[in-house]
Parts: structure tokens; C-alpha cells; sequence
């Protein structure tokens, strides 16, 4: 199922500190950064913290600059983002800012938390229950496909930055390091353990703003089970490979990559690359990496278009390449049409050998787009 693009904001000073958005906070940003965020907000449809934040903080979380929100407006969307908190008890202070200001709010809990917050808040938010436990894939699914949330922005706190990391469901990560050292062991952290992505996180960019720094990450590491915010941009990534393939009117354009485990980019390739006009993407990915290089086991392939199981022009299709390989995940976007090959199932091949298959058909549409001109 479609997710919402999840960004993770976050303030810290040099030792960890994280900032908060109580009254007798330690401002760890300027002005020109609470701009920033003010911005972020605004580019939001919808904007989340965990109910200690509000219980510890008070928050309003609202756009402050009346030309975004008239410009929001004027883009035919309502003044201010949603306002969105998690719960697992339901117990939330009805007198609490976070509930009157700003536009429409909405709590997610549990079963037996629905009841209490509902009792308690009234007609103020509306809430959802996700059922015994908090789900935050569900979460998400609910946000985008039942409130049209395309874009999260999410506020803390730190358990709700660690839970939604650990489990690979943020996109970005924006964190902005302050010149400052508190040194107070009590004082909260930006993240608390959990089981993250092995490897390194991509950064995205840097920024100075006055005294402190922008950094915009972004995971890597593919998912093992469920599809991660990973997994999305890698296959994006492939997606966007396919663009490059010289047309052919008796062949697909497919990109794809091979990632490891810890996020490190092993190879990429597209159809038709290099001249070869009968080379297909993860042949070609494939062929620049070590047979021997034992981070291909635990290794995903991403392809645009599900792997073949048939072809005339080469001895073996991509599905036998990749259970070669000891490749045992894949992650495409478009299942094969009948429109070269009837019935291929790819995906079905390589879940008999026991590959794990995952399909992300929210990016099947880019995965088309470079093969418009044919048939079907």
C-alpha cells in the first residue's frame, strides 16, 4: 500500500541534547530556522508528535507566516496541515494548545485508548483506533489513503523518531546541529535504542543557517519483509535507469540496481546499456559485480520490471541470473504484460526458489513511462 513521504525533524546541540517546545525551552535554533521549519510546515498536509510531547511541551504547531498559509490556501488546501498524535493510553489534556489552534486534529490509539481519549477530547479531534497495539504501518496507510496525507512532517518526540527509524518507515531525516553543550545526562536524545539500518544513512545535503547546520539524510538500507522508505527510493532509482535505455520496439527499457544489506550500492545497469542492444538491466547490474563477493546473499535486487524467465537472445533470463547470483530478495514495480512473453511470472519463479518478491505498484506508472510507445 501506498505511505505517506515521512520526514523526520529534529533540533540538537553538539552532546545529543534534544530540543523541545516547552515554555522554559533551551532554544537550540534562530530565527532563520524557525523560518525554516515555519516552511517545512507549510509544505506539509500534515504535521505529528507523540502525545508526551504534548503532555511535556505544549505545543501548537502551527504556520506561522500568514503568506504560506495563504498561499496554501490559494493551492486549494486548508490554512493550516493537519494536526496528528499517537497515543497508546488515550490520555490527552483536553485543555492542551495542540487543540485549539490551528486546522482539523486527529488522534490514533489503541482499542481501550480510543475510549478514554474520546471521553476526553469529545468533539475536538477525531480519533482512530488501530486496534490492541499501535501499528504504525497502518498508521500511515490510514493517513494517506483515507485523509489524503502525502507528505508527513513528524515533530518528536524521541520515541516516535526512534519507533518510526527502527522500523524503516521515514523517508528523510532533517537534523540541525547547534553550537551549544548542555551536559545534563536527564535531558532528552534525539533517538532511543532500537534496531536500526546497518550501515551508513545518505546524506542529502547540508546547509548553514547562522550558527547552526541543516543536514538532510535519507536511509538506505532495503527492507527484509515489508517495503521500507528505502526500498521506494531504491527503486525509484531503478525507474529512473529505465529512462535512459535507448527505445526499442521489440524490447522493454527496465533499470535496476544491486544494494547490500548495509545500504552500499553494489552495481546498477539499464537495458540495452553500452551498446549491447539485447542486454537486459539486472544482466547488466549483475555482470559488474564479484560473483564472489559475499554481501550478494543477503543482497536485494531492484528492477523495474519483474525479472524474465524466458529469452531468445541469451542463454539465461534474469530470474536464472539473480538465484545464480544468491540473490534473495527482489523489489520491482511493474509485473511483466503478455506483451513479448505470455504468462513469464518472474515474480513466481523466484518465489518457488525462495526468493522473497515485493511489489511496489505505486511506482509501476514511472516504471511504464519509458515504454509508452509499445504496445499494450
Amino acid at each position: 500500500m501506498p505511505l505517506p513521504y515521512v520526514l523526520l525533524s529534529a533540533a540538537v546541540s553538539l552532546d545529543g541534547y534534544l530540543d523541545d517546545t516547552g515554555p522554559e525551552r533551551l532554544l537550540l535554533s534562530g530565527p532563520a530556522d524557525f523560518d525554516r521549519v515555519d516552511e517545512v510546515r507549510a509544505s506539509a498536509d500534515a504535521i505529528l508528535v507523540g502525545a508526551g510531547t504534548i503532555r511535556a511541551d505544549n505545543p501548537r504547531l502551527l504556520v506561522n507566516s500568514a503568506e504560506r498559509r495563504a498561499a496554501r490556501r490559494a493551492a486549494g488546501r486548508p490554512a493550516y496541515p493537519l494536526k496528528v498524535t499517537v497515543t497508546g493510553s488515550g490520555d490527552l489534556d483536553p485543555a492542551a494548545r495542540f487543540w485549539h489552534t490551528g486546522g482539523d486534529k486527529l488522534v490514533y490509539t489503541t482499542d481501550s485508548g480510543a475510549v478514554r481519549a474520546s471521553r476526553l477530547l469529545g468533539n475536538i479531534a477525531d480519533v482512530v483506533p488501530l486496534g490492541p497495539a499501535l501499528d504504525w504501518r497502518a498508521l500511515l496507510e490510514h493517513l494517506h489513503d483515507v485523509r489524503g496525507v502525502e507528505r508527513l512532517m513528524v515533530e518528536g518526540g524521541g520515541t516516535v523518531h526512534t519507533q518510526l527509524l527502527a522500523e524503516g518507515l521515514a523517508d528523510e531525516l532533517q537534523l540541525v546541529l547547534a553550537p551549544l553543550l548542555v551536559g545534563d545526562p536527564a535531558a532528552p536524545r534525539l533517538f532511543g535504542p532500537g534496531a536500526y539500518q546497518e550501515g551508513r544513512l545518505r546524506l542529502l545535503d547540508t546547509r548553514r543557517i547562522e550558527d547552526v547546520v541543516l543536514m538532510r539524510y535519507a536511509p538506505t538500507a532495503p527492507g527484509t519483509a515489508a517495503a521500507t522508505a528505502a526500498d521506494r527510493h531504491w527503486l525509484r532509482t531503478a525507474c529512473e535507469l529505465a529512462a535512459l535505455c535507448p527505445p526499442s520496439r521489440t524490447a522493454f527499457s527496465v533499470g535496476a540496481v544491486v544494494v547490500a544489506a548495509d545500504g552500499t550500492e553494489l552495481a546498477r545497469g539499464h537495458s540495452r546499456e553500452g551498446g549491447d542492444a539485447v542486454v537486459h538491466a539486472e544482466e547488466a547490474a549483475l555482470a559488474k559485480t564479484d560473483p564472489a563477493d559475499p554481501r550478494l546473499a543477503g543482497a536485494t535486487v531492484y528492477s523495474s520490471l519483474e525479472p524474465c524467465t524466458r529469452r531468445a537472445s541469451r542463454p539465461a533470463p534474469c530470474a536464472e541470473l539473480i538465484l545464480r547470483a544468491g540473490v534473495r530478495r527482489v523489489v520491482t514495480a511493474w509485473r511483466e504484460p503478455d506483451t513479448f512473453v505470455t504468462a513469464a511470472d518472474g515474480a513466481g519463479v523466484l518465489s518457488a526458489a525462495g526468493v522473497r518478491v515485493v511489489v511496489l505498484p505505486e511506482l509501476e506508472e514511472l516504471a511504464k513511462a519509458p515504454n509508452a510507445h509499445l504496445p499494450g
